[in-house]
C-alpha cells in the first residue's frame, strides 16, 4: 500500500508487500482450484471466474457489453428505516418527503419507488438519500485515493491507489448524459518538453480556470518538494506549474483548499511517514510559495483529514488519523488575523473517522465515508457553517461504496438542484461505483440545538472563542422580539386597555426572568474565568513537568552512555585478567622447569668436582660396574 496509508489499517485493507502479492496468490490459488470450479456454488463459481478475467484482461467488459444488455442498476445503498415521514420546510413551502427506501442484499423491493430512483436523475424526487444512476461506458479501474474534480458538468477522476499500485489515468463523466470516457492526455506542449506523467495517489485535484490542478500525492520515487501539475481540458494536455519561493516538502493526504486566487495546504505525510501539520499557501497569480506561521494552537499533525473555506475567509479542518488514532475535533483558521482557533461543535457530532471527503453548498459542509480503526463510516453529515451545528443527512448500512475510506467527492447541479455524486474508495474492497445524493438542506434549517436566533455566518464563526457574548445577543433578540409581538397584538385587539396591563405585566416578568438569566450568566462567566485560570495553570505544571521531563530523559540517556561506556571497559579488563591467567600459568611452568634444570645441574657440577679432587689427591677413580 502506498506510504499514506501505511499507517493505517482502519478496514482491514492488506498493506505493504501482502497487497503486492494478493493478486499472484489468488491467482495461483484459482488455477489450483480450476479443477474444481464444477463443485462450487454457481455463484462462487461466477465470482471466480469473472475476478480472473478482471485480473488478466482489465477491459473484457467493454468489448462484452455490446452483445449483452445495460442490466437495470441497482441501488448499492441501505438507507435507514424510520417509520415517521416528516414535510420538508423550505422557504414556507411544505414537500412531501418520499419513504425511506430499504434495500436488502443489494436488491430493491418491489415498489414504485424503484421506477422513481432508475428513470433518471431529472425524474428524482428522493432527497437525502444515495442512490446508483444508470452510468455508461467504460468505467475505470476500482480505485481509492484518487482526485476528483467538476468542470463544466464533467467529472474528472484522476490516479489513486488500488491493490497497492499508483495509477496515472484520466476518466471523465458526464454528469448530463453519465456516460464514462477515458482521456488520452498528452504530457508535452510548446512550452514545455515532452516528459512521462508520474502515477500518484493522496494527491489533491483542485479546478481553476478551466484547467484541472494536480497537488502533492505520494509517487514510487518522491521527489523533495510538493510538485503541481497543470492539465488543460481544452488541449488534453498535462504539464508542470513553476513555481517560485520555497515549496514544501512532498506529501500525500494533505488538504488543498482553493481560497479566492489561493491554494492553502495543510497537514499530510511526507515519504518518510512523518505526520505535518503546517500550513503553506501558493498564490496562483504571482506563483509564489508562503510558509504560514499562524498563532493559536494548530491542529494535531494529521493526514486525510477534511478542509473547507467559509464566507471566504474562514478555513475550517475535521477529523483525519495519526499512526494510532482518528479525530472528530473541528479547527478553525482565521485567514485574515492568521489564527487558529478550536470551536465548540453542537447537534450530532461525528465519530473520529480519517479517508473522508466534504463538499460545500452555500453554508452547508457535506461529509460522507472515512473509516476509523475499525469500520467503515455508514454516516453522512452536514455541519451548518454560521451555526456550527452537526446534522445526520441518512445512514447506511453494510459494506456499501458510501462507507468507504479514500471516496471522492464533487458537487455538481442538475435540473437547477444541486447533487452530490461519489466515486470510488476502499472498504475492505476496491469500488468503482458513482453514487448520488440531492440534499434538501433539511438538517441545516430545522436545527434541533438552535431554537433561538443565531448570528450570521461570518460573526458566528468570528466570534465563536466569546460564547457568553453570542448568549448575551441571542437573548435580548428574542426577548425584544416576543415584546414586540405582544405590542402588535395589543393594537390590533379590541380590549387595549386590558392587553396593556397584562403586556406591562408579562413585560416586567421577561425583565425579572432577563435580570435572573443575567445573573446566572455573570456567575457562568466568574466560573468560566476560573476555569480559564485554573486551565492555564494546569498548562503552566505541564509545561515544567514536560522540561523536567526532558531534563531526565537527558541525563537518562548521559547515564546510558556512560554505562555503555563501562560496559566496554569491564570487558576489556576481563580480556586483559584472562591473558593475566594464560600468563601466569606460563611463567609457573617456566619457573619449575627452571628449577629442575638448576637441581640438575648443580647435581653434575658436584660428581664432576668430586672426580677431578679425586685425581689430584692419587686415588683412582671409581670403577664403573
Amino acid at each position: 500500500m502506498p506510504v499514506l496509508m501505511d499507517h493505517r489499517n482502519r478496514l482491514q485493507r492488506p498493506s505493504g508487500l501482502s497487497s503486492l502479492m494478493r493478486p499472484l496468490c489468488y491467482s495461483m490459488a484459482c488455477i489450483s482450484s480450476w479443477d474444481g470450479l464444477g463443485n462450487m456454488v454457481p455463484a462462487e463459481a461466477m465470482r471466480l471466474f469473472v475476478k480472473i478475467l478482471e485480473e488478466e484482461e482489465p477491459g473484457w467488459y467493454s468489448r462484452v457489453s455490446s452483445f449483452v444488455p445495460e442490466p437495470e442498476p441497482i441501488l448499492d445503498v441501505q438507507i435507514n428505516n424510520d417509520p415517521k415521514i416528516e414535510p420538508i420546510i423550505e422557504n414556507g413551502n411544505s414537500i412531501p418527503e418520499t419513504k425511506n427506501i430499504s434495500t436488502e442484499n443489494g436488491s430493491l423491493p418491489e415498489s414504485q419507488d424503484k421506477d422513481v430512483l432508475v428513470e433518471g436523475l431529472g425524474s428524482i424526487v428522493v432527497y437525502d438519500q444515495w442512490i446508483s444512476p444508470p452510468v455508461s461506458g467504460l468505467r475505470p479501474k476500482a480505485r481509492y485515493e484518487h482526485g476528483a474534480a467538476v468542470i463544466q458538468d464533467k467529472m474528472y477522476i484522476f490516479g489513486g491507489n488500488h491493490n497497492g499500485r499508483y495509477l496515472s489515468d484520466l476518466h471523465v463523466l458526464d454528469l448530463r448524459s453519465w456516460a464514462w470516457t477515458k482521456l488520452e492526455a498528452k504530457t508535452q506542449s510548446a512550452e514545455s518538453p515532452p516528459e512521462k506523467l508520474t502515477p500518484c495517489a493522496g494527491h489533491s485535484l483542485i479546478p481553476w480556470e478551466n484547467k484541472l490542478l494536480s497537488v502533492a500525492g505520494h509517487t514510487k520515487d518522491p521527489s523533495d518538494a510538493i510538485q503541481v501539475r497543470v492539465f488543460d481540458v481544452q488541449t488534453s494536455t498535462w504539464s508542470n506549474l513553476k513555481t517560485y519561493g520555497k515549496p514544501p516538502v512532498s506529501r500525500g493526504g494533505q488538504s488543498v483548499t482553493l481560497v479566492g486566487t489561493s491554494l492553502v495546504i495543510f497537514g499530510g505525510q511526507d515519504a518518510k511517514r512523518t505526520l505535518l501539520n503546517d500550513l503553506h499557501i501558493l498564490d496562483l497569480e504571482t506563483m509564489t510559495w508562503d510558509e504560514i506561521d499562524a498563532v493559536g494552537a494548530p491542529p494535531s499533525p494529521r493526514s486525510d483529514h477534511a478542509a473547507a473555506v467559509h464566507a471566504e475567509r474562514y478555513l475550517l479542518i475535521f477529523g483525519g488519523g495519526s499512526h494510532a488514532t482518528c479525530f472528530n475535533d473541528l479547527h478553525v483558521l482565521d485567514l485574515q488575523a492568521m489564527e487558529w482557533s478550536r470551536p465548540t461543535q453542537q447537534g450530532d457530532i461525528p465519530t473520529p473517522r480519517a479517508g473522508h471527503a466534504g463538499v460545500t453548498v452555500g453554508e452547508n459542509w457535506f461529509i460522507v465515508g472515512g473509516g476509523d480503526n475499525k469500520n467503515g463510516v455508514s454516516e453522512t453529515v452536514v455541519l451548518n457553517m454560521s451555526t456550527l451545528v452537526w446534522s445526520v443527512v441518512t445512514s447506511v448500512q453494510g459494506r456499501v461504496p458510501i462507507a468507504s475510506e479514500g471516496i471522492s467527492l464533487v458537487v455538481s447541479s442538475y435540473g437547477g438542484e444541486d447533487i452530490l455524486v461519489s466515486f470510488g474508495g476502499y472498504n475492505g474492497r476496491y469500488t468503482n461505483e458513482v453514487n448520488v445524493l440531492k440534499p434538501s438542506h433539511k438538517s441545516t434549517l430545522q436545527s434541533k440545538m438552535m431554537a433561538t436566533p443565531v448570528p450570521d455566518s461570518v460573526s458566528a464563526v468570528h466570534n465563536i472563542t466569546n460564547p457568553t457574548r453570542d448568549v448575551e445577543s441571542e437573548f435580548e433578540g428574542a426577548q425584544e422580539g416576543k415584546i414586540r409581538e405582544i405590542v402588535m397584538d395589543n393594537i390590533e385587539s379590541d380590549h387595549l386597555k386590558n392587553k396593556s396591563e397584562q403586556t406591562k405585566e408579562l413585560v416586567s416578568t421577561l425583565k425579572a426572568e432577563k435580570e435572573e438569566l443575567e445573573s446566572s450568566l455573570n456567575k457562568e462567566k466568574i466560573h468560566s474565568l476560573q476555569l480559564k485560570q485554573e486551565l492555564s495553570d494546569a498548562e503552566n505544571r505541564n509545561d515544567e513537568l514536560y522540561k523536567e521531563l526532558q531534563s531526565v530523559r537527558l541525563q537518562l540517556v548521559a547515564e546510558q552512555s556512560r554505562c555503555f561506556k563501562l560496559e566496554v571497559d569491564v570487558a576489556e579488563l576481563r580480556q586483559k585478567l584472562q591473558t593475566m591467567e594464560t600468563l601466569q600459568k606460563e611463567l609457573d611452568l617456566l619457573q619449575r622447569q627452571k628449577a629442575a634444570s638448576e637441581e640438575a645441574f648443580k647435581a653434575k657440577q658436584k660428581q664432576g668436582s668430586g672426580g677431578v679432587w679425586g685425581w689430584l689427591a692419587g686415588s683412582p677413580p671409581p670403577e664403573e660396574a
